[in-house]
């Protein structure tokens, strides 16, 4: 009864955080304590809770150095003029007719390229979405374009914080992982493609030009070469070499670039990678072209640490025992997916935080992988399949509600067309269910000894 009603609890306290607008993070922590005095009326001691919560955080600590150099690397991209780069050549090739198609695959590169839904919401998002308001185009659907898009990144590029957490908890390899990700994904991908292309022709563009590429070019130097820090990324990663070295080589790129072709000098390139980029308030882009920076991620940092050292004290107390036994029914593979579906969806609308639903999926079903002989990278990729994505489609999830947010458009009417999010979890059961009957057909066809 404790554990229920402190579930509750903690449910009601942050919903209400994230309508509120309070950071996620501090009423994450107060649960943190509500958890630690029922593991406290359950005979475990101060001290040994302490180490449990301990335990679980220390399993984010390699996500967090990844944090740190996300936080430089996006404001590093934003003075060499990659991120104004990739938003002003996305612009000049786009075709108005499809304009619903281009929000969407632009998205999906930027997304990519920075690894992060918020930052591609906050640079190509609020750029399309202004164009989207002039031109009379449905703002629902651009938006759950835009969303859809800006995940596709956010769950598969080797920059992602989802993604290197996901690969962490569940001893992963990342490259590994990601080729995963491509193959499950492939034809959701399409069929998005063609969904919003059919829109597209519904919802043309009527609004024949946009001041953004030419503001743009006002304040940056547009040249190819400032997209090379981005390319670095891309080859790379081809190559597999360590993400963390990686992005160390396209942050001294991006700096260097910055220096040569934006002006900046090497006290300014420093500052922006510390504290976040920004440009003169006069600028016409101000609200736009912003962020990033080291600081800048002490606040995700935070929410992955408790969110890890909740699943600590949750692992060590047993609390969830029962339900990772009801779990453990699952008896083929499409079942053990659905059940990552379902559990990812609650712990998603429980969590506020798809930090948290990440977390306790793979607490949860962790158990019922092994008990099934399933490979670890099974485990990483239906995670990442359902937990990543879906959490984008629960309105008072800070994965939903902050996009939202940031383009000023409503928190629910996106839903239907951020195709792309539930594409992937109902092509994967589908898949799995073919897989299943497959097995059972070969096996039912095997002689009797």
């Amino acid at each position: 009864m404790d554990l229920l009603i402190s579930i509750g609890i903690a449910f009601v306290a942050l919903v209400y955080g994230v309508y509120r607008g309070i950071f996620i993070g501090y009423i994450l922590s107060g649960c943190l304590l509500v958890f630690a005095v029922v593991a406290w009326r359950r005979g475990f001691s101060w001290q040994s809770t302490a180490v449990m919560a301990y335990r679980g955080g220390k399993k984010a600590l390699i996500v967090l150095k990844i944090f740190l150099l996300i936080g430089a690397i996006t404001a590093a991209w934003m003075a060499s003029g990659t991120v104004p780069g990739i938003v002003y050549y996305g612009i000049q090739l786009m075709n108005p007719n499809y304009f619903i198609l281009y929000a969407f695959l632009i998205s999906v590169v930027v997304s990519f390229l920075l690894g992060t839904s918020f930052g591609t919401i906050s640079t190509v998002g609020i750029s399309f979405m202004m164009m989207a308001k002039s031109g009379n185009v449905d703002t629902a659907i651009v938006a759950g374009a835009l969303i859809a898009g800006a995940y596709f990144g956010d769950r598969c590029s080797p920059m992602s914080s989802s993604a290197h957490l996901v690969a962490n908890l569940t001893k992963t390899d990342l490259y590994i992982n990601i080729k995963n990700m491509f193959k499950s994904a492939g034809m959701p991908l399409a069929l998005s493609v063609i969904f919003y292309g059919i829109l597209s022709f519904q919802q043309p563009l009527n609004f024949s030009g946009t001041s953004i590429d030419s503001e743009i070019s006002q304040v940056f130097t547009v040249h190819w070469t400032v997209l090379l820090p981005a390319l670095m990324i891309l080859i790379l990663a081809a190559f597999r070499i360590d993400v963390k070295k990686s992005m160390m080589i396209s942050i001294i790129t991006a700096g260097a670039i910055a220096i040569v072709l934006q002006r900046y000098a090497l006290w300014e390139i420093l500052q922006y990678t510390v504290f976040g980029f920004k440009l003169s308030e006069q600028s016409t882009l101000y609200n736009i072209i912003k962020g990033g920076g080291i600081l800048s991620m002490w606040k995700p940092s935070l929410v992955v640490f408790v969110s890890c050292a909740l699943a600590g004290i949750f692992e060590g107390t047993e609390m969830l025992q029962y339900i990772e036994r009801f779990l453990r029914r699952a008896n083929s593979k499409s079942a053990v997916f659905i059940y990552t579906t379902l559990t990812s969806i609650a712990t998603g609308a429980f969590g506020c935080s798809q930090s948290i639903s990440i977390v306790l999926t793979n607490q949860l079903m962790e158990g019922t992988y092994t008990e099934r002989e399933l490979d670890k990278h099974q485990l990483a990729l239906d995670i990442e399949n359902t937990s990543v994505v879906l959490a984008a489609l629960i309105p008072w999830n800070i994965a939903a509600l902050v996009p939202t947010t940031t383009m000023d458009v409503s928190s629910t009417a996106y839903i239907p067309f951020a195709i792309y999010l539930y594409l992937i979890p109902l092509w994967n059961v589908l898949y799995y269910r073919i897989m299943d009957r497959r097995y059972h057909k070969e096996k039912s066809a095997l002689p009797l000894t």
